[in-house]
């Protein structure tokens, strides 16, 4: 119903890990450290996997531990410093990446259906996920070879000074649930572009997808050690390694801006290079010259992707009193006509949330919500007929400055809808928050177009567009929304150091 990117889909492959098969050659059950498939040393200890949808047991992952996630250290460092990954040209790490993209192409179905069965999200966009991911593995397989240096003049006859990038070493990679694979692909894509090695902690939630990734890496060629995925349920004691080990140069994370905080804070010592994509309270206006259709497929676009659950998701709806009623009128019929399931039906729009903590989350918003006086206009209960997660499509509408709703990000199928009468209350509102990630408007004013774009307090802003993210453009956040970029040219440069080399007493006569 909204945009999807496109996937390639293998055919003979039909639904089932729980009904689906035909990728069982890529569901691993053992984490990947310097080449080698492993258990965890701690008996041999695992975790299940689940299925959001149906609550099954998909799969047992090994729960290594801080010795297990150091042998991965040690192995990515090995890695960096051996002579078959440092003497590798720009042009053969640019190859080796082409190869891993070809690879996850032609395994876009296998994929697709792991990354549903674990996440729960509909299959058409775990399919777009993977095209999505997999463009940021061919971009950076581009730019390695655009890692350029630079001869800069010298002010003295006899000297010439010379700039050059370096990759900074091993990289530890912490990423989130609700994109297993493209917040994967982001990162390690970047890194190997840059000449780094990496160290993979994917959430304890959809480790499968990450496995799987790593399975077509080493097949693609990737030399054991470049790439390692420590599989655990026990992230904060392998992420205060990460920050605390000398051997570690860089951290790249994306999740929530407590937990990002936490690891600036303890990578401090260290001075390590540290890449953070946080929460966003993403506003979404729209104002009274807006397309209103078009503000609509936006918004359905922006809001209920992954049932809501992405760091770019519109939270705050804030609409211009001329066209409120006709916004609200038209996105509740489209609301009304999503189709909710399980996600490995090929037409289903909404699945579940991805665990119990995140139903309470969005369940708890929206009572909060309601006992200070907002109106649930639409939902705003749980579907126990689908299944113990999902949750519901919610319209909530004159929602108070002091709800959840409007001061946090939910990260679920919730439309909180705010009145404003002019574009200085709208700006005001949008930018009154501490974070600062995605925002998005809908104006046909040209001039309003670029007050409000340069006014938006905010990383990344779409103006008559809902759907934002892309390969060749620089994703990430302001104020408490993060720290650097990835995607574009820009994402290479949290894994390269710069290096200024002077050449003196030169004679040129």
């Amino acid at each position: 119903m909204w945009r999807q990117l496109s996937g390639v889909a293998r055919t003979g492959s039909s639904l089932s890990l729980c009904r689906m098969r035909g990728f069982s050659a890529l569901v691993q059950d053992k984490a990947l450290v310097d080449g080698a498939w492993v258990d965890s040393s701690n008996a041999k200890a695992t975790f299940e996997v689940r299925n959001p949808a149906s609550g099954a047991v998909i799969g047992k992952v090994p729960n290594m531990t801080v010795a297990d996630a150091q042998k991965a250290i040690d192995a990515a460092k090995q890695a960096y410093e051996s002579k078959e990954w440092r003497s590798l040209t720009a042009k053969d790490r640019s190859n080796l990446l082409k190869k891993w993209h070809k690879l996850i192409e032609q395994h876009t179905q296998e994929i697709a259906e792991i990354m549903t069965a674990e996440s729960g999200k509909p299959i058409n966009e775990s399919k777009g996920e993977v095209a999505y991911g997999n463009s940021f593995v061919e971009w950076f397989a581009e730019e390695a070879r655009r890692i350029y240096g630079e001869i800069v003049p010298s002010a003295l006859p006899n000297r010439e000074i010379i700039v050059m990038k370096q990759p900074i070493g091993v990289a530890a990679l912490i990423t989130p649930w609700n994109f297993p694979l493209a917040m994967i692909t982001r990162k390690a894509g970047a890194a190997l572009a840059a000449g780094c090695t990496v160290v993979v902690k994917p959430s304890e939630d959809t480790p499968l997808t990450a496995l799987a990734v790593a399975k077509l890496a080493v097949d693609a060629g990737i030399p054991k050690g470049v790439i390692n995925v420590v599989t655990t349920n026990k992230a904060a004691p392998i992420g205060d390694l990460f920050c605390k080990s000398p051997d570690v140069r860089g951290i790249s994370f994306t999740g929530s801006t407590e937990v990002g905080k936490l690891l600036f804070r303890n990578s401090a010592d260290g001075i390590k290079r540290i890449c953070l994509e946080l929460g966003g309270n993403a506003p979404f206006i729209v104002f009274d010259s807006a397309d209103i259709e078009k503000a609509v497929d936006g918004a359905m676009a922006s809001k209920f992707r992954n049932c809501g659950q992405t760091c770019v998701s519109a939270n705050r709806f804030f609409v211009q009193n001329d066209v409120y009623d006709k916004f609200v009128g038209q996105l509740q019929k489209r609301i009304e006509a999503l189709k909710i399931g399980d996600g490995q039906g090929c037409d289903v729009e909404i699945g579940p949330l991805i665990n119990e903590m995140q139903f309470k989350k969005v369940s708890g918003f929206v009572e909060d919500a309601r006992s200070k006086g907002a109106n649930i206009i639409l939902g705003g209960q749980p579907l126990p007929d689908k299944g113990s997660l999902f949750y519901a499509p919610t319209i909530v509408t004159d929602v108070p400055p002091s709800a959840q709703l409007y001061t946090e990000e939910v990260f679920g199928p919730v439309v909180s809808i705010i009145r404003f009468r002019d574009e200085e209350e709208a700006v005001k509102k949008a930018n009154d928050t501490r974070r600062g990630l995605a925002g998005y408007f809908y104006s046909q004013n040209l001039q309003q177009v670029f007050r409000v774009a340069k006014r938006m307090e905010v990383g990344m802003v779409g103006v008559n567009e809902g759907f934002l993210s892309a390969a060749e453009a620089p994703f990430g956040g302001v104020k408490e929304s993060g720290v650097g970029r990835e995607g574009s040219k820009h994402g290479i440069d949290d894994y390269v150091d710069i290096k200024y080399i002077c050449m003196g007493n030169l004679k040129y006569d």
